[in-house]
């Protein structure tokens, strides 16, 4: 089971960087787009409820499938009324733990948390379990250092 760190957002700053305007093009390099123009702040960016945010860090591979790889930073935004198919943030038997959350038999008393790797079980949520869904999943950042 993928476990999550939980943390609080701190946005009594602005996290201002220069920013590529333009897009940055996967083919052939553009010469006029040489310069930077304008900036982005990743607080302002990431976060649309700040109260109600926090970020997370991944620990495990079980949602490796759907990109999501230990040591990834999760923005969860715990204001967003979870759907059916959401990447979701849960707190299970005194845990947090990462999954998709199937929410198609709710109304019989089952919901499935479900992962994204074979090697692990879906899992069936019934009322006599401790389980809540905590926030619902945003965005992920992974650091990339690759060379080639």
């Amino acid at each position: 089971m993928n476990e999550v760190e939980i943390y609080s957002a701190d946005l009594t700053q602005t996290l201002s960087l220069p920013f590529a305007g333009g897009g940055i093009r996967a083919g052939f390099p553009s010469p006029a787009q040489d310069y930077l123009e304008e900036a982005l702040d990743l607080n302002r960016e990431l976060i649309s409820n700040p109260i109600a945010t926090f970020y997370g860090r991944v620990k495990g591979d079980s949602m490796i499938d759907a990109g999501v790889e230990n040591g990834d930073i999760l923005v969860i935004d715990r204001s967003v009324e979870p759907q059916d198919g959401d990447m979701i943030v849960g707190y299970l038997d005194g845990e947090f733990t990462l999954k998709f959350v199937d929410l198609s038999l709710k109304d019989s008393g089952v919901i499935w948390l479900v992962p994204a790797n074979d090697s692990y079980p879906r899992i069936k949520i019934t009322p006599e379990r401790d389980f809540r869904i905590w926030g619902v999943v945003s965005y992920t950042i992974r650091k990339r250092l690759s060379r080639i």
